[in-house]
């Protein structure tokens, strides 16, 4: 052989070499990415909205908002409204009578979307039946942050 063909053919198995390291170094792991929530932060934010339901139903109010972080936002008609001090009593005045529901709550279609390890966006319809009234229907949108405390929601969108 001559030396223009070995020089040839170090260059061709270099170059095919680097190309191989190249991919595989681009192809990474078969994991999932980091940086997504885990199922067990998916089950947390189930059982609360769960719970968040089942308070309700059973008059308590209180225990119906507790999904919600003090820095909450519900977005209305008129603009975004803060506090659960605020949202309690709209709620307050608009689905309860002494203490009581006027109607039953269920939520259905839940879907909880990663946004990262510490947050999500969970999606569903709602809905209020029973009682003197006629059902009540609508699709939800909550943003939900891991905290100190755990899982809640910071902002509510609902319509």
């Amino acid at each position: 052989m001559d030396i223009a063909t070995v020089t040839r053919r170090a260059f061709a198995a270099s170059l095919l070499g680097g190309c191989c390291l190249m991919l595989g170094a681009c192809a990474g792991p078969s994991q999932s990415p980091t940086g997504i929530m885990n199922k067990q932060g998916e089950s947390q934010i189930l059982a609360a909205l769960q719970a968040s339901v089942e308070a309700w139903n059973r008059g308590d109010l209180k225990g119906h908002l507790a999904i919600y972080d003090p820095s909450v936002t519900v977005m209305t008609k008129n603009g975004p409204r803060p506090t659960i001090e605020a949202i309690e009593t709209s709620f307050g005045h608009t689905y309860f009578v002494d203490g009581k529901p006027k109607q039953s709550l269920r939520m259905e279609s839940v879907r909880v979307r990663a946004l990262s390890e510490q947050s999500a966006l969970v999606t569903g319809r709602f809905v209020l039946s029973g009682g003197t009234e006629a059902e009540q229907s609508g699709w939800f949108t909550l943003v939900w942050v891991h905290t100190a405390v755990g899982w809640r929601a910071v902002h509510d969108h609902t319509s």
